[in-house]
């Protein structure tokens, strides 16, 4: 079943890798709130989020981000700037201060340097900022990746395996991913990891995306108010974190046709960042090309 006001969308969508379906045909929908998605190693849990975060394209079917067709340049260059994509690893950064990969994502989102200062104070990084992320915590390490994947306040984040390795499970982390964004996707290779702290929760697995019942998935604890900085002006107001939905829904594969017509997610693309806002001119002549971010006309972010 595909719900309104969905931010993502797919109809009849697949994924392939190699000779393999990864994710056979399915028609689904995933709403605001914080979603998991569980499987175990080789699932197809990393590709599907690459899919959703339109680096790699469907193999069949249709997908929709935001409200934006995955299927033309002009809605790509619109989901890619409101959407913030964390892989499982970005030890590419390893040398890079918490500021500086920070910096470095905001540079390719056209924001600016307070905005940077901003991000670091909200997930209590300002102390950590000028340390390199090889000596930094895991559990530090993980936010300055979440700093960088959220300096444009996105819509959607796509977390790859966020708490995986951290110490007592990352549950110190959760209320931060909760508050992160309108829309969080994450995954884990068990559900039970995902449980305690998502809306709702899918499992992927030879091929299927099913939805586990809320008395499987049990109940979330509630969406922590972090506060989120306004796009009005220049300056900046706090408005706190938006609701999230209950996420009490009866279990149902993924695997059957959407009802209805087209969904999408009910809002307009975000307005242009107002004028007079210079972003940073230039990226820091030390670093190196990013595997990972790349302009937000021609790419996804981190």
């Amino acid at each position: 079943m595909i719900a309104d006001f969905s931010a993502i969308v797919a109809r009849g969508m697949g994924v392939r890798r190699g000779g393999r379906w990864l994710l056979r045909p399915a028609a689904f929908g995933m709403s605001e709130g914080v979603i998991g998605i569980a499987g175990p190693p080789g699932a197809g849990k990393s590709a599907l989020l690459a899919t959703f975060a339109t680096l790699r394209r469907p193999n069949s079917g249709a997908l929709e981000i935001l409200g934006h067709d995955t299927g033309n340049s002009a809605g790509l260059r619109a989901i890619r700037a409101r959407i913030g994509f964390l892989p499982g690893r970005f030890s590419w950064a390893a040398t890079m201060t918490a500021a500086e990969f920070t910096g470095y994502s905001a540079y390719y989102k056209g924001m600016r340097t307070p905005d940077v200062r901003q991000v670091l104070k909200r997930l209590d990084l300002t102390e950590a900022a000028d340390t390199p992320l090889s000596l930094l915590p895991p559990d530090v390490r993980m936010r300055a990746g979440l700093a960088a994947t959220c300096v444009h306040e996105p819509d959607l984040v796509l977390l790859n395996e966020p708490l995986h390795g951290l110490d007592g499970g990352g549950r110190d982390l959760v209320p931060v991913l909760r508050s992160l964004a309108p829309t969080v996707v994450a995954t884990a290779e068990s559900a039970a990891d995902l449980a305690p702290w998502c809306d709702r929760v899918f499992t992927l697995d030879r091929g299927r995306l099913d939805e586990l019942p809320p008395r499987a998935a049990g109940v979330p604890a509630p969406r922590a108010a972090a506060p989120r900085a306004s796009r009005a002006g220049s300056g900046g107001t706090e408005d706190g974190s938006r609701a999230c939905p209950d996420g009490a829904r009866a279990a149902r594969p993924c695997t059957s046709p959407a009802a209805g017509g087209a969904a999408h997610d009910g809002r307009a693309a975000g307005p242009d960042r107002p004028g007079g806002r210079p972003s940073l001119r230039t990226p820091p002549p030390h670093l190196p090309p990013s595997p990972v971010l790349v302009p937000a006309g021609s790419g996804a972010g981190v």
